[in-house]
Order: C-alpha cells, then structure tokens, then sequence
C-alpha cells in the first residue's frame, strides 16, 4: 500500500500548502514534490516505484488544478471528486505491484524511541500518516465539493453573507478536528465513543439551526449540515477502512 500512502500524502500536503498560502499552482507543486520527496525517502527507488511517483505527482497537479477551476465554477465539482476516487480506487488495485517501503523512513522507524511506532512497519506507518493528513485539509475540500455538486452551496457566492457556511462558522476547525478524532478513537477501539463526538456535533448546532426564523432558510442550513457532516464522517470512515485492511 506504499503508492496509495504516497498519494494521500501528496494530496493532503497540496491541500494543506493551499489552505496556508493559496498562490497559484505553488500548493499543488509542493504536494508533488512532497510526494516524490516522500516516495524516496520510503526508499521506493526501483524502476515501476519511480514510474508510479511520476504519475503520483501528475496527479496531485491534476487534483489541485481541476479543485480550484471547481470551486471557481470553471468545472463541474464532480470532476475533481472523480480524479480523486479513480485515483485511490487504482492505487488500492495496483498495491500489490508496489516495492515495499523502507529506506530512511524504515531506519527512522526502528531507532525512534516512541514506543507506539517501535516494531511498526514503513508501509503502515506511511499509510497512517496520510489517513491522517487527509483529515486535515483535504476532508474539507470534499466536503464543500460534495455540497457543490450537489447543488446544496453555490460556490460562486463563497464567502457572501447568503453562503451557509458564513452563518454556520467554525466549520472548517471543526470539521479536522471532528474527523481526527473519531478516526483515532476508532483504531484505538473506541467506537462508542466516537458516535459520541458524532452527536455532540448535533448537539453543538442545534441552538444555531433553530434560531433562524426564516423557514427556508433553516431548512437549507440543515441540509448544508447534515450533507457536510455526513460527507465529513464518511471520509473519516473510509480512512478507517483503509487502515483496516
């Protein structure tokens, strides 16, 4: 699973360089270059691992170029979601053909002196890091892609005072924040309480959603909630799945 790790790293650095510093094409470069960075690191050197690195870094660019002509309405928002599906879809089915990671990362893995990553192979541990990552940055980015695409925000009136997103603030902390952790009560085996976290999210908004007076408009405020949060948790949950194969 060393390519689909790489990936989600590249994609996820992308997303993060955006999210501090949104010049044009820098983000989706140093996502690239990241991955690649990465990809030798791990010591994935042979002929076929440099051959998947190169199509890795194309598809960062492709992600972060075809997400920014989407949120500017330049392209259907499905367009970047199907990059990003078909892309991990086919890094999970060529995995087995992928050189198994080690370099610097092995070596950094078997001297560290946290005992939680002691014994922990480099495929696990890079895979590991990018399901977390994702969480950070890229969970948000499907999600306002999701709402776009189906039809629930405008993203040509981000920002303005009628985005849903402007009346229900806090989002975008709470969403990684949210997503983080249920993905790591769920590998440490706490499932319950992850569904907790899931329902004091509900709980948390109420007060806002039901202080609208306008009916129209708490009924699109709660669809962008529960379509956001839904999508949210789901990325979470597929991360989960990831690691639990």
């Amino acid at each position: 699973m060393s390519w689909l790790a790489v990936l989600l790293l590249g994609l996820a650095m992308a997303d993060l360089a955006h999210s501090v510093r949104p010049v044009r094409v820098v983000p989706q470069c140093v996502g690239a270059i990241g991955a690649v960075l990465v990809g030798l690191a791990a010591g994935l050197t042979q002929a076929r691992d440099v051959a998947a690195l190169v199509v890795i870094a194309v598809v960062v660019v492709a992600w972060g170029q075809t997400v920014t002509s989407g949120f500017a309405g330049r392209l259907p928002a499905a367009v970047p979601l199907a990059v990003l599906a078909v892309s991990v879809l086919l890094a999970i089915g060529l995995g087995g053909l992928a050189g198994e990671a080690d370099g610097l990362v092995g070596d950094w893995l078997r001297s560290t002196p946290l005992p939680a990553l002691q014994g922990m192979e480099a495929d696990r541990a890079l895979l590991l890091a990018g399901a977390f990552a994702v969480q950070l940055s890229t969970g948000n980015v499907v999600v306002r892609l999701v709402l776009a695409a189906t039809g629930t925000v405008n993203p040509a009136r981000h920002g303005q005072v009628d985005d849903p997103e402007m009346q229900l603030k806090g989002g975008r902390l709470l969403g990684p924040m949210e997503r983080v952790f249920i993905l790591g009560l769920a590998l440490a085996g706490q499932v319950t309480a992850a569904s907790i976290v899931v329902a004091a999210k509900g709980l948390l908004r109420f007060p806002e959603l039901s202080s609208k007076r306008d009916q129209e408009r708490i009924h699109l405020l709660t669809e962008y909630f529960l379509v956001g949060s839904f999508v949210s948790w789901l990325v979470a949950l597929s991360s989960l799945v990831l690691l639990r194969q």
